[in-house]
């Protein structure tokens, strides 16, 4: 399997991690979101990241990603099969993508992805927006967190993969964290060998050529 998209993105991050705590292979392309590799098009026409093509079969977006996979590899699931559980992964994945993400990659994209990675003006007032936004997002977290274990009990699923991958982008603006239930849950997280092996990904840089 392949996979298209920059790991620094929390939907890109997601997936890999999703395939990490399945125990499939697969091959990171780093790409920016709307690159125009031909590749990369052919099965994302929007420009979304993350895309994965197996095989013969594409598809974009991390959420529709996540369920072909569950689907075509059950085995070492990430969504629950009891119904109201798999209900609440759902929305915890709805969440962090829609909300909890939509805030932060303001800040996220005009102060450090635009103006860092892609020599692009920052529009400093949304990035003010974003974070004017994320205290209810933490709020809410907090809220939620459990006192051990994971969002949705002892299993760990899709939905502390989802929110913390947002928690791992923001980090790259300063962000991480403070609230201590919240804290306590994202360093659980922070354990898992999944996200070990992500972590030495998203901290390799390649040397430029003398």
């Amino acid at each position: 399997m392949q996979v298209f998209g920059g790991i620094i993105s929390p939907f890109v991050r997601k997936l890999c991690l999703v395939l990490e705590e399945k125990g499939l292979p697969y091959e990171l392309t780093q790409l920016p979101p709307h690159a125009q590799d031909a590749a990369f098009r052919a099965i994302s026409p929007f420009g979304k990241i993350p895309a994965l093509r197996d095989g013969d079969y594409g598809l974009s977006d991390s959420s529709a990603i996540i369920a072909y996979l569950e689907a075509r590899h059950p085995e070492r699931p990430v969504l629950p099969a009891e119904a109201c559980a798999r209900g609440r992964a759902m929305w915890f994945d709805e969440f962090a993508d829609t909300i909890f993400a939509h805030s932060g990659l303001k800040i996220l994209f005009n102060r450090f992805v635009g103006p860092k990675l892609l020599k692009l003006p920052c529009d400093e007032a949304l990035a003010v927006e974003g974070e004017a936004e994320l205290p209810e997002s933490f709020a809410y977290i907090e809220s939620v967190a459990p006192e051990s274990g994971w969002l949705l009990g002892e299993d760990f699923t899709l939905a502390d993969i989802a929110v913390a991958s947002v928690f791992r982008s923001l980090a790259y603006v300063g962000i991480t964290p403070d609230l201590p239930r919240t804290a306590a849950w994202y360093a659980r997280v922070g354990e898992r060998p999944s996200w070990r092996k992500i972590a030495e990904v998203e901290a390799y840089r390649p040397k430029k050529p003398q």
